[in-house]
């Protein structure tokens, strides 16, 4: 054996061996890996992330809900996990892909391990595949619905299992036409601060929660705003009885065109005139209430290294992004303008209202993770504000 590959060997024999897991998609392709996560079952649509760090945030994003996602990245839980760093209360992807857990997790703010926290939550994860191969899977033929089957330890895979986990893959129910809003969505309104006192003449901002990140709570009361967050079915009337400054939709998972309560709501809050701004899903839901149509995409965006270019100045920002659905640029009536473009596949990323003070993001400038070169946008917001006031 040549010396240069004892390390590799000595790295296999001391790497804790986890039960073993299956990862079967829709069309019949199997993988198999071992169970880092819950001993179970979980099904969704298969995604890929190429964001290199911010797992954590990942697992915790709303906007995960029934998908399950692969990351690219080959080493992930490196670092382990904090407190801090989660971007809603719980676990809502549906589960999770990757190619190596490393043998030892080391950060200062850590204080649990990947797995440990995966099976705390009771996460299904799968190991030790080729994620490589799998994501040129799902670039070739499109996002598609999958299961992940982790077995108990001390089980062995059979046909038996190999069988069940395909089957569940083809009958998970298809993203297009799930409304998943008001499944992640806060059941009651509540205050966000990240500060002891609350200042009673900062502007007051109404967001919507469809699977709202805590960052972008952070990034408006970090330039002074009010926020009060509201489920996602609440109607416009109540909204406005708060008297907001402005009004937020937030990013979220699922099919943005069965959440018809939301689209009421934003097309009634423009005819007030009220600021408005949209990320992601709430994208989406402004497009739609301004006329707009919205489409499936074929594996769609998700990674924090996508870069968007301004139309109006023509600069280039890299971008976080997590969506499925794109509003289809073709179907843009008189009273929008599109004011970014993935430079990706030159979807559309940005649109602004020409009759009211409303515009919207697809992607997420607020990141968790990745770049924030977009953070502006949210200074954006706070100026409507301000014009509207004055």
């Amino acid at each position: 054996m040549p010396s240069s590959s004892a390390p590799n060997a000595l790295f296999t024999l001391l790497a804790p061996r986890h039960p073993p897991a299956i990862l079967a998609l829709a069309d019949g392709t199997v993988f198999i890996g071992q169970s880092i996560g819950y001993a179970g079952q979980t099904v969704g649509e298969v995604v890929f992330n190429t964001s290199m760090t911010g797992y954590q945030e990942i697992l915790t994003d709303p906007s995960y809900c029934q998908q399950i996602v692969t990351l690219t990245y080959p080493h992930i839980g490196n670092y382990g996990l904090n407190l801090e760093d989660v971007e809603s209360n719980q676990i809502h992807a549906a589960g999770l892909v990757i190619k190596n857990l490393p043998l030892l997790a080391s950060n200062f703010r850590s204080t649990q391990s990947l797995s440990d926290y995966l099976k705390a939550a009771q996460t299904v994860a799968i190991s030790d595949i080729d994620t490589r191969e799998l994501t040129r899977h799902l670039r070739t033929h499109g996002a598609q619905n999958g299961c992940i089957l982790g077995l108990a330890a001390g089980k062995a895979i059979t046909e038996e299992h190999l069988a069940q986990a395909v089957a569940a893959a083809k009958s998970a129910p298809s993203m297009a036409g799930l409304d998943l809003a008001k499944v992640v969505s806060s059941q009651t309104a509540y205050k966000w601060t990240d500060t002891h006192r609350e200042d009673q003449t900062a502007p007051h901002v109404i967001a919507y929660d469809f699977g709202i990140k805590h960052n972008i709570l952070r990034m408006l009361v970090s330039r002074g705003c009010r926020i009060t967050v509201v489920p996602a079915q609440t109607p416009a009337k109540e909204v406005l009885a708060m008297n907001p400054n402005g009004v937020f939709l937030s990013n979220g998972p699922g099919d943005p065109e069965p959440c018809s309560y939301a689209i009421a709501a934003a097309r009634t809050i423009m005819e007030k005139k009220i600021p408005l701004f949209g990320i992601c899903l709430g994208h989406q839901i402004l497009a739609l209430a301004s006329g707009a149509k919205t489409f499936k995409m074929k594996f769609g965006h998700h990674g924090a290294n996508h870069p968007v270019k301004d139309l109006a100045t023509g600069h280039v920002a890299i971008t976080s992004q997590n969506h499925g659905f794109a509003v289809d640029k073709k179907t843009l009536g008189t009273n929008l303008k599109p004011t970014h473009i993935s430079l990706f596949d030159g979807t559309l990323q940005g649109i602004e209202r020409t009759d009211t003070p409303a515009f919207s993001f697809q992607g997420h400038p607020e990141a968790s993770p990745g770049p924030q070169d977009l953070g502006l946008l949210f200074d954006k917001f706070v100026r409507l504000m301000a014009g509207h006031a004055a």
